[in-house]
């Protein structure tokens, strides 16, 4: 029983939508232009300990459509996972947290957030594909140059700024 504590352990436990919201401040009026709407899309991830080695990860997009200063429709939507991931060593962790788990849950949220537009009267916003590998490595460079500023006493570097 000894081996099995150590074996490395990564499923999936349940994909389920955690949050979902449409609003259309300006209808019916605003359907009546005819103008293109600006499309403004926003991700963010979340990450949470469930029980020892459960874990929530979420993915969540806000979708804004306005035309002129008026809002057309907003979508927000918060796809989540629950993942059992046990038995890896510290720095294999947050990458498996930070690009497998997101990468699994986000085809899901955009089947949400392009079915809520239809299902609400517009054509389809489709979400495009997100490399979260690359996310994650250009946060971690992030950290590393803010905490090599930190040291060095300069800290006027960018910052960035997760929501969870």
């Amino acid at each position: 029983m000894a081996d099995d504590t150590a074996t490395p352990v990564f499923q999936i436990q349940r994909v389920y939508l955690k949050d979902l919201s449409l609003e259309q401040p300006n209808s019916p009026q605003i359907l009546l232009e005819q103008t293109q709407p600006q499309v403004d899309i926003n991700l963010s991830l979340g990450a949470e300990v469930v029980a020892d080695g459960i874990y929530e990860v979420t993915v969540t997009a806000t979708v804004t459509t306005k035309i002129a200063d008026k809002t057309l429709f907003l979508i927000e939507a918060k796809q989540a996972g629950i993942f059992e991931i046990r038995n890896l060593p510290e720095e294999q962790l947050q990458p498996i947290i930070a690009i497998a788990c997101p990468g699994i849950v986000y085809p899901y949220l955009r089947a949400i957030v392009s079915d809520v537009c239809t299902r609400a009267g517009f054509p389809p916003v489709i979400l495009t594909e997100v490399n979260f590998q690359a996310m994650y490595e250009a946060q971690q460079a992030q950290a590393a140059q803010q905490a090599a500023g930190a040291v060095n006493g300069s800290g006027d570097g960018p910052r960035i700024i997760t929501n969870a």
